[in-house]
């Protein structure tokens, strides 16, 4: 088998083709994580042009040039469906030119290696912003096989793409049925305020016995803290449990931090506010932990959130959220299909961590066999 070697610029091209007709409207509008994957943008779209934007037709790709303070990766991703994306102007989109020397999703493949994300810092540049640039891109080097080699190894990626997918697809059907019987609560039971079956917390942590520091997540989630937490007697406990949030909803990608502690008892900022099921004969907390993460409940906090430079979602206002309140055997009952649903999830996550993996193996192989 030979390898020859190329600069990446000999075998890609820009393309700059916009949205000038208006064509794609905000429903075409993507962003990329840092896991390489197009998603759903979280920019403020509210009165923004679109025909600046930039097409990404299918079979392309786009980065974002801008490296800095972005988990040590770089933001790019690779246009696998047969829809066209509009991204932002910032973005750079490209495509591969000589389709004969080298495959697509083979040069995905490469980009879905810690290597590269570790070649791009490095070669990032600026001050207050690093970026690694459109110019220092095409001067990657790259050792190819042949095609057919170049195939050998995609077919095996794609076909564990194909079956996470085939599986991810069964867990979203699992999640369909959770929502389903969730809206068929709604439509037969009537809703009830939860403020009469739950009560305020406001232990602190004046022995300093509690080491365990958390912050919440928007994903609603305990996490370490982004900030290092009150570790003076003000902190606040939040035990096994108890429920805890912050009141603060403003600059939080629209959503309201909010967690249920299974764990072992922790201390969070005093500015949170603590709570817990007071009537457990009558509310299951899982089960209103399973309230909590649905959209509609974010949509509900932001909206009901008060203040002016800050907007804060308070206690008083927790005490007015309405809920359907079945039976508790009923609520256990969806909270194990929910919980179900969480764990193949979960599975989802690693099974994917673990595909981008294996592709350094995957590049790898096809070069030395």
């Amino acid at each position: 088998m030979g390898l020859k070697k190329y600069k990446l610029g000999e075998l890609i091209e820009l393309c700059d083709e916009r949205n000038s007709s208006n064509v794609y409207t905000l429903d075409d509008v993507k962003g990329i994580s840092i896991k390489k994957e197009f998603i759903e943008t979280k920019a403020d779209m509210a009165g923004v042009l679109l025909t600046p934007y930039i097409l990404v037709r299918p079979d392309s790709f786009a980065y974002v040039t801008v490296t800095s303070r972005n988990g040590e990766k770089i933001t790019l991703a690779h246009n696998t469906s047969k829809d066209t994306y509009i991204v932002s102007s910032s973005y750079v989109v490209f495509r591969v030119s000589q389709p004969d020397l080298l495959l697509s999703n083979y040069l995905f493949m490469f980009f879905n290696r810690p290597e590269f994300d570790r070649y791009s810092r490095f070669n990032s540049w600026g001050s207050a912003r690093e970026t690694f640039s459109w110019e220092d891109f095409c001067d990657i080097d790259i050792t190819l096989p042949d095609i057919e080699q170049q195939r050998k190894y995609v077919d095996v990626y794609l076909s564990l793409q194909n079956n996470l997918a085939a599986y991810q697809s069964k867990v979203d059907d699992l999640k369909l049925v959770c929502d389903g019987y969730i809206e068929e609560l709604r439509r037969m039971i009537p809703c009830e305020k939860i403020g009469p079956y739950i009560k305020p917390s406001d232990e602190r942590n004046t022995d300093l016995k509690i080491k365990l520091a958390q912050g919440i997540t928007n994903d609603k989630e305990f996490a370490d803290p982004k900030q290092v937490a009150d570790a003076e007697t003000s902190a606040k406990i939040v035990r096994r449990g108890q429920f805890a949030y912050n009141r603060a909803t403003t600059r939080n990608g629209e959503k309201i931090s909010i967690a249920y502690r299974t764990g072992d008892d922790c201390v969070v900022s005093s500015a949170y506010q603590i709570f817990e099921i007071s009537a457990k004969d009558k509310l299951y907390p899982e089960y209103l932990m399973m309230w909590y993460k649905r959209s509609e409940f974010d949509r509900y906090a932001r909206y009901m959130s008060k203040g002016s430079a800050h907007e804060f979602f308070e206690y008083e206002d927790m005490e007015e959220v309405q809920i359907p309140i079945p039976s508790i055997e009923i609520q256990k009952a969806i909270t194990s299909i929910y919980n179900v649903y969480k764990e193949r999830q979960r599975i989802v996550e690693t099974l994917k961590e673990q595909l981008k993996n294996i592709c350094p193996v995957l590049i790898r192989g096809s070069l030395m066999e």
